[in-house]
């Protein structure tokens, strides 16, 4: 199966992350991460739980928590034995040499981060793009439709345990104003099996 490894960027942007991650649940494609993209999550999402409120200590303990369950649902996301390509390809910003370094190991054919300067086309293999969220997502939509919608759905009946609940059509503006998703939105919407969710 086609494989993307995903960077923390575009991870702890918690309904973006949601949508990714339920695309690949449908067996759209393999989510790849490492330990150090995994590290670097949990301290983004204990800052941004601490910056709404949350006690630190309860901070880092969902944000732990978080990182078990995505471990647990997808149990060969997890790639190894990176850590010897880690600085070896003269990128930009040594500190996301890790994440090149683990798309090489698992043969990944997408880096999806939003950090695309970070990730030069120069110094990139040739068998890899770097591509923001939104164009995978759009990439993704195009390919699996179906799917794509089932990922949509299952969102929204997961919605409202602690947040509000997201019906389709929120869901979808959500997605375009927020994470500028607009061409995956546009697609989404005219599908048969949203559509009658969304009148």
């Amino acid at each position: 199966m086609f494989s993307a490894v995903l960077d923390t960027s575009v991870l702890w942007p918690s309904l973006q992350r949601d949508f990714l991650l339920s695309l690949a649940a449908e067996n759209t494609y393999s989510p790849k991460w490492s330990t150090a993209i995994l590290d670097e999550l949990v301290f983004h999402e204990a800052e941004k739980l601490v910056r709404r409120g949350t006690a630190t200590d309860e901070a880092e303990r969902t944000a732990k928590r978080l990182i078990g369950q995505m471990s647990t649902v997808f149990d060969d996301a997890l790639v190894t034995d990176w850590e010897p390509l880690d600085g070896t390809y003269g990128l930009p910003d040594p500190d996301d040499e890790h994440v090149l370094a683990a798309a090489v190991m698992c043969s990944a054919e997408v880096i999806v981060t939003e950090n695309l300067k970070h990730f030069p086309a120069s110094k990139l293999p040739a068998q890899i793009r770097a591509v923001p969220a939104r164009d995978f997502v759009y990439d993704t939509v195009r390919a699996h439709l179906t799917q794509s919608c089932r990922a949509v759905m299952a969102i929204c009946d997961r919605s409202g345990r602690r947040g509000p609940k997201l019906s389709a059509a929120d869901l979808l503006t959500i997605l375009e104003d927020r994470y500028k998703m607009t061409k995956a939105v546009e697609l989404l919407a005219a599908a048969p099996a949203l559509r009658e969710h969304l009148d």
